[in-house]
């Protein structure tokens, strides 16, 4: 995907912080190395919080299996919510940096709560793979079936994977009211967190109900952007933005920035999440390939044929989307199909647009060189990711 016109490259803007936004030691946002060494110290902080309270009350209820699967599930996570949090933080103009490593715990939290929403994902989803791994209920399954314990073994897995994904939304919470972030500080966030699990909620009961609309058609592509947005937008951009904002006490208007950029960043990760469902391997993604079409998701993409298509092609579409099973022709099939309609180069259109859009935002932003240069940088990583 190419660069809107006249817009930096990640990392081109001169990083000259005056000394009340001066970068902690470990975490310099000037260098190229900045998100490598956040992404490494959120996950010693996450490795000794479950360390230190989750894997103990697990092992404490005899819950070993579930305490190895928790371990093996959290590893090697892009921890891309901690980071726009760190980041929103990063925004305030009066965060000392002594509160450096409490902001990177609280940061850390939000992998405990993108673990429960991805437990509980595939089990909806009746997924096989997360990370390039056996999805959680499927270890859960298979140690069920390999101990020759009595009931079904694949509904054991469902619910333990359920159950664990329930603890992770418990843990989350203790882990950032724990984090060592003044009371004053958490209670200006509480409101968006709140509002953010309430919203990834509700996204995901309207990413069940696109799959079947109630008036018997394919739900608009404004309507599935708009579940789309709940779902994945607000709560890997937006919102953990605003909430690191909210720690920081930043003022009105770079919250106001920080929403708009996150609005913008959040859809275009979403429409690119759909291309990589489309379009991507297994092998990159560590996901099924086009796990959403076989479950029969309208997704933004498939919303896109839809709109572009002639009547044929619409038949075309509704009898595969509506298809019990689908086979590696079925989906070949697909692929064709809406790649021939233009919609593959309609989102890639509207991913440079919204790309193009949080650039512009944070370009005159009451936010310091290195800040702009970082979010510059995540913009651009989650519109070109390839997993």
């Amino acid at each position: 995907m190419s660069r809107p016109p006249g817009r930096p490259a990640a990392g081109s803007l001169a990083a000259d912080p005056s000394p009340a936004f001066a970068a902690d030691p470990d975490i310099d946002l000037s260098r190229a190395t900045w998100r490598k060494s956040l992404t490494d110290a959120v996950h010693r902080a996450l490795d000794r919080f479950v360390a230190d309270r989750c894997v103990p009350e697990l092992r404490a209820a005899h819950l070993h299996v579930a305490a190895d699967v928790l371990t093996a599930f959290l590893d090697g996570g892009k921890c891309l919510r901690p980071t726009f949090l760190y980041l929103g933080w990063r925004c305030g103009a009066h965060a000392p940096a002594s509160d450096s490593a409490a902001a990177v715990r609280a940061a850390a939290s939000l992998e405990l709560l993108h673990a429960f929403a991805l437990l509980q994902d595939d089990v909806m989803d009746a997924a096989a793979l997360r990370r390039g791994r056996p999805t959680a209920h499927l270890t859960f399954a298979r140690w069920h079936r390999g101990r020759g314990l009595p009931g079904c073994s694949d509904r054991f897995g469902e619910s333990a994977a359920v159950l664990l994904g329930d603890l992770c939304l418990v843990w989350a919470g203790q882990m950032l009211r724990d984090s060592g972030m003044p009371a004053s500080a958490l209670g200006r966030a509480w409101p968006r967190y709140d509002r953010m699990r309430t919203e990834l909620a509700i996204g995901q009961f309207g990413d069940l109900t696109t799959a079947d609309p109630a008036d018997g058609r394919p739900p608009t592509l404004a309507a599935v952007l708009a579940v789309a947005r709940r779902k994945s937008g607000h709560y890997t951009v937006t919102r953990p933005l605003e909430i690191g904002a909210a720690l920081a006490g930043c003022p009105h208007d770079v919250l106001t920035v920080l929403t708009g950029y996150g609005h913008a960043v959040g859809e275009a990760f979403q429409l690119r999440d759909d291309l990589l469902d489309l379009l991507g391997s297994p092998a990159v993604t560590g996901k099924p390939a086009a796990g959403d079409l076989r479950e029969g998701k309208y997704t933004s993409v498939v919303a896109a044929a839809y709109r572009l298509a002639d009547a044929a092609a619409r038949r075309r579409l509704r009898a595969l989307i509506g298809a019990p099973h689908l086979d590696e022709d079925d989906i070949r099939g697909w692929r064709e199909l809406i790649i021939a309609t233009g919609a593959v180069d309609l989102v890639e259109r509207m991913i440079d647009m919204r790309l193009a859009r949080s650039l512009a935002l944070i370009e005159d932003a009451r936010i310091t060189p290195d800040v702009r240069t970082a979010l510059a940088d995540m913009a651009i990583a989650c519109t070109e990711r390839a997993a």
